[in-house]
């Protein structure tokens, strides 16, 4: 006779009960502002997405609505696109307006290339081209400042000393900010302002699809001085990117940090 059943029956009975584990909330769908119609959110969606986060898509430049309060999100990334921040064009003006959102609420906030100059735009500063028509498409060095180094050592994480760039403007360090890495023809990369808005100037989301997508359909970008030809983005990629999703992986934990209870959360 097969007591297997019965062994199987006894063993449930004489478990003891499993202690109840606290229900915790799903994390909050973080904010993702694109420009274009293909646009997408690339690794930094993916590394929000392996961390629980649902990604609320919203492309204000067709007709999408920005919302009211941070209430719901756990926050907002704007990312880059081939318009400028100085524009007129409404929808650029409106996402300049509603980053006072997220700085009023202290929600975490990244602006990515041209997210980072629309935060520069608000909060005052001047967005500008290189007055000898440079840019920076292409990996290119990052120097950090001593409040990056200090704020570095406190977040836990290691800045990059390459990084992927795409950008022909640069933007100035704006009153109430304070400047967290610099570089060559554009010398301010990366600002802080307040506890959880971020600006950074070159481009962590980046993937391989994305880097010969950007440089087929934009060749003539890759021509204009001080910018790398084509293989050299394949080439830095190789070299530079593991030290730039180590990056990625830290700052997204330091950026979205949720505080354990008894903490005061930011989000």
């Amino acid at each position: 006779m097969n007591d297997q059943p019965f062994r199987l029956s006894a063993a449930r009975k004489l478990r003891s009960p499993l202690r109840p584990r606290r229900n915790r909330p799903a994390p909050k769908p973080v904010l993702i502002v694109l420009h274009q119609e293909h646009s997408t959110s690339g690794r930094v969606g993916r590394l929000l997405a392996a961390r629980g986060h649902a990604l609320d898509i919203r492309k204000p430049r067709f007709g999408d609505p920005l919302p009211v309060t941070m209430r719901d999100h756990a926050g907002a990334v704007i990312f880059g696109g081939p318009m400028s921040a100085n524009d007129p064009d409404d929808f650029v003006k409106a996402e300049i307006d509603w980053i006072g959102t997220c700085l009023k609420e202290e929600a975490p906030f990244l602006g990515i290339c041209l997210g980072a100059q629309m935060l520069t735009r608000h909060l005052g500063g001047t967005v500008y081209t290189h007055p000898q028509g440079r840019a920076e498409i292409g990996y290119y060095d990052l120097a950090l400042t001593e409040a990056g180094h200090s704020h570095a050592s406190e977040a836990g994480f290691a800045w990059p000393s390459t990084v992927y760039q795409w950008h022909r403007e640069g933007f100035d360090c704006p009153n109430g900010a304070e400047c967290l890495a610099t570089g060559g023809d554009f010398p301010v990369q990366a600002i802080r302002s307040g506890p959880k808005a971020y600006g950074i100037q070159f481009h962590p989301e980046v993937t391989p699809a994305m880097m010969c997508r950007w440089s087929v359909r934009a060749h003539e970008r890759t021509l204009m001085p001080g910018a790398q030809l084509r293989h050299q983005h394949l080439e830095g990629w190789y070299r530079y990117d593991p030290a730039v999703r180590a990056w990625l992986d830290g700052f997204l934990d330091h950026w979205l940090h949720a505080p354990v209870d008894g903490e005061t959360s930011l989000a």
